[in-house]
C-alpha cells in the first residue's frame, strides 16, 4: 500500500518536518492542528473558543483537501493546556461532530506549539 501526502493552501503550513495529512489506502492521519489562520499565519489568542473553532477549521480544510468530512472521522486526540478548558472546548467540539461521533481521548500537556491552548490531531476513513 502507498502512502499520498496530502496537502490543503487553506490550511497552515506544517511548522516542522511533518505533513498536513497522510493518506494510506482508505485511510486518513490529519496531523495536529492549532489555532493558526490561513493566509495570514497569525495565531488566535482570543477565547478558547475562537481558539477551538480555528483548530476545527483547519482540520476541515485538510479533510477536504482528501475528499472526506467530519462524518468520516473515527477518532481525535484533544491535547488542551488547561483542563479547565474542556467543557468549552467539548461544547464546541460536539457542534461538529452531532451525529455518530468519533472515538477520542483528551489530554492536557504542559506546553502546546506557539503557546497555543488547544491542538486537535484526526484519523478518518474513506
Amino acid at each position: 500500500m502507498s502512502k499520498k501526502v496530502i496537502y490543503s493552501a487553506m490550511a497552515p503550513e506544517p511548522i516542522g518536518p511533518y505533513s498536513q495529512a497522510i493518506q494510506v489506502g482508505n485511510l486518513l492521519f490529519v496531523s495536529g492542528q492549532v489555532a493558526i489562520q490561513k493566509p495570514s499565519g497569525n495565531v488566535i489568542t482570543g477565547s478558547i473558543e475562537e481558539e477551538t473553532q480555528q483548530v476545527l477549521k483547519n482540520l476541515e480544510e485538510i479533510l477536504k483537501a482528501a475528499g472526506m468530512e467530519f462524518s468520516n472521522v473515527v477518532k481525535c486526540t484533544i491535547f488542551l493546556k488547561d483542563m479547565n478548558n474542556f467543557p468549552k472546548v467539548n461544547e464546541v467540539y460536539g457542534s461538529r461532530f452531532t451525529t455518530q461521533p468519533p472515538a477520542r481521548e483528551t489530554v492536557e500537556v504542559s506546553r502546546l506549539p506557539k503557546d497555543v491552548n488547544v491542538e486537535i490531531s484526526c484519523i478518518a476513513v474513506k
